[in-house]
């Protein structure tokens, strides 16, 4: 693991928590059918995105909305160059995603690589009548013409700076930091 040092809060929790509500309140605007909708979180910080935003719906619209967790593992395209022998975690998408609208949540789009790969998993387990993106942070620096509907927060940075994305359910903190390579 390279050592890296925090240049910069992006966001805090109480930021964090705002953007959330303010991308529930979109999805509701831009979504004609919400018995069809359902998030997929992609492996991790994906899922506790997809975890929030359905606990907001149903706070605004009292309704329930699946809540599915994709593990991209298997689908990367740099595969080989993590290890010898992936971790790979389970796949919990437990309703028919075939006609759903699906809103893939993920922490921060960077190149596209890691959507791609999600799109890859999520069409095994059926054929989507629709699939949006929904990220926290958009960092730039695109490989792949891969653009995200849903956007909490756009943010400039360098291909040698870093955003990491904090959750209590996995960091035990809350918030986004821009980091760099330590020297």
């Amino acid at each position: 693991m390279t050592a890296t040092r925090e240049k910069a809060q992006i966001m805090s929790a109480s930021e964090i928590e705002r953007t959330l509500v303010r991308l529930a309140h979109e999805i509701l605007e831009k979504t004609d059918d919400l018995d069809r909708l359902a998030f997929v979180g992609i492996r991790r910080r994906g899922v506790p995105i997809a975890q929030r935003l359905a606990e907001k719906i149903k706070a605004l619209e009292n309704r329930d909305i699946p809540v599915g967790v994709l593990d991209i593992t298997l689908y990367r395209d740099d595969l080989s160059t993590i290890g010898t022998q992936p971790i790979v975690n389970a796949t919990e998408i437990s309703f028919p995603v075939t006609g759903r609208d699906i809103i893939l949540t993920d922490d921060v789009l960077f190149t596209g690589r890691t959507v791609r790969a999600a799109l890859d998993a999520l069409f095994d387990h059926g054929r989507p009548a629709r699939v949006q993106l929904l990220v926290l942070i958009d960092r730039g620096h695109r490989e792949l013409p891969i653009e995200a509907r849903f956007v909490g927060r756009t943010v400039t940075t360098t291909r040698d700076e870093m955003v990491e994305v904090k959750f209590r359910e996995i960091d035990q903190t809350e918030k986004v930091v821009l980091v760099e390579k330590a020297a």
